[in-house]
């Protein structure tokens, strides 16, 4: 009696098993900021240096997360802050989360970046800034209106050009 006691429950556990990894739902991953919602404020350093995304004359603003380990999103920010320096009509706001000074400004030195544009979080993957943003799935983009919506997220610099035709 309990041997089959045993293989019943057994069989049972093994079923539910088979069941469930048949189930329809999925587990869905969803970006924090979306297309539409308006980017919070927020600070780099723990609170020494805040950053002004709003523009008041109607332009748009680029923020752009990157460091120089990850040469895709080095490429990405290079490729953006050669192109908004053609245009007054976008803002770049650079960030970077190298985890020494030293490269960070070797970084911007050798991209040719904008010295004035470009800021250094250090406390890097350890910042609040990194998990609110939640980069640990790759560093992002975002094109901001004059309000401080994301009406874009990670664009080229080809993607750029289209906003700025109206």
């Amino acid at each position: 009696m309990i041997k089959s006691v045993k293989w019943f429950f057994v069989v049972l556990v093994f079923s539910s098993f088979i069941s469930l990894s048949f189930s329809d739902e999925r587990v869905v991953l969803t970006e924090k900021y979306s297309v539409g919602d308006v980017l919070p404020s927020f600070s780099l350093c723990s609170a020494k240096q805040s950053l002004n995304l709003h523009r008041s004359e109607g332009g748009y603003t680029l923020l752009s997360f990157w460091a120089s380990y990850d040469a895709s999103s080095r490429e990405c920010n290079a490729s953006l802050a050669h192109f908004t320096e053609k245009t007054d009509r976008i803002q770049l706001v650079s960030v970077s989360f190298d985890r020494y000074p030293s490269v960070f400004r070797a970084a911007v030195k050798q991209d040719g970046l904008p010295e004035d544009r470009c800021y250094l979080e250090v406390e890097n993957i350890y910042s609040n800034l990194y998990k609110m943003f939640d980069l640990k799935n790759g560093f992002k983009n975002y094109l901001l209106d004059s309000k401080g919506v994301i009406i874009a997220r990670n664009v080229t610099a080809e993607n750029l050009k289209s906003y700025l035709k109206d």
